[in-house]
């Protein structure tokens, strides 16, 4: 169990919470519960917190965090896609605040049966919820061991080039084929070698299979499109002047969370050509952070895995 979990941009967070004493506030990915101890500790003494996580040791960590908050606290294994129904079957149906802290967390990465990084040896699994039972429906049944080994070619291509942006996607997709007819490919560091293989040499600014793994874990558990609910329904679940702040770690996350912003933002959502609006759309939050908000060169010092991080922020209107 990770002790030494440091949440990221977490007085940034706080600020843009504003936690109040009679609020109550979500966090969709509770993770280890740092940002939620710290949300906790601001909206004393009658805050409180419901933190969603899909992953069950992630849960047993807050848990053990967060036990002197007593009944403030309210924990649920479940996807941040449902959250309203989640919140419902609580009986809760409007918040003040929603956090979002995309994805791994670093007991995930550093946990070598999670197959999560190429650092460890162990299975290539990357399920965030272990295929475990949830109150919510939506969750990964394949794992990465059966995507990079059932997997036609042009599948594996298309996984590599939209989920990891990997340049090379074909080679490396070319060089997975040839190899599991070898033998099945089973672990983390087998894979790796395998990605390893197939890139030149000469690209490598960062490990080759990087880009990789991330595509695997994006598909595995189909963060994207549970991503594009999640916001949908957060922005839906906050009471008016409620801030939605949400933390992504690469490019593609930004992208989804900046689009869904700005189209919430918005007015009219006419074709640009539409002479006159008919789309009767209108704004249902305001831009907090027009820029996202980066860490410190402290805080990426103290820990380097906050350097990619990059928070946005909403509010209802």
């Amino acid at each position: 169990m990770d002790t030494h979990h440091i949440p990221v941009l977490c007085d940034k967070v706080v600020d843009f919470l504003n936690p109040k004493p009679e609020g109550v506030y979500i966090d969709g990915t509770v993770g280890l519960g740092g940002h939620s101890a710290a949300i906790l500790e601001i909206s004393a003494p009658s805050g409180r917190l419901i933190g969603i996580d899909l992953d069950v040791d992630a849960l047993t960590v807050a848990e053990n965090r967060l036990h002197t908050f007593g009944e403030r606290v309210s924990l649920i294994n479940g996807n941040f896609a449902e959250m309203d129904v989640l919140l419902a079957r609580h009986s809760v149906h409007a918040v003040d605040g929603i956090l979002l802290d995309l994805g791994v967390s670093s007991l995930q990465l550093d946990t070598p049966h999670r197959g999560f990084s190429f650092n460890h040896t162990g299975p290539l699994d990357m399920r965030m919820n272990l295929g475990r039972g949830l109150e919510s429906a939506k969750q990964a049944t394949l794992t990465a061991m059966q995507v990079v080994n059932d997997s036609t070619i042009d599948v594996l291509v298309d996984i590599f080039r939209r989920y990891g942006e990997e340049r090379f996607a074909k080679r490396i997709a070319e060089r997975v084929v040839r190899a599991r007819q070898q033998e099945p490919i089973t672990t983390t560091t087998q894979f790796a070698e395998i990605v390893k293989k197939a890139v030149p040499q000469k690209t490598f600014k960062i490990h080759p299979a990087t880009r990789v793994f991330q595509a695997l874990r994006i598909h595995v558990n189909a963060e994207l499109e549970n991503l594009g609910a999640a916001l949908d329904v957060a922005i839906s679940l906050l009471k008016p002047g409620g801030c939605l702040c949400v933390i992504t770690f690469h490019s593609l996350e930004d992208r989804i969370v900046k689009r869904c912003f700005q189209t919430c933002a918005k007015t009219c959502i006419c074709p640009p050509k539409t002479p006159i609006c008919i789309c009767e759309h209108k704004s249902s939050v305001e831009i907090v952070t027009k820029r996202p908000v980066l860490p410190g060169g402290d805080e990426t010092q103290h820990n380097p895995r906050a350097r990619s991080a990059k928070l946005r922020v909403v509010r209802k209107l």
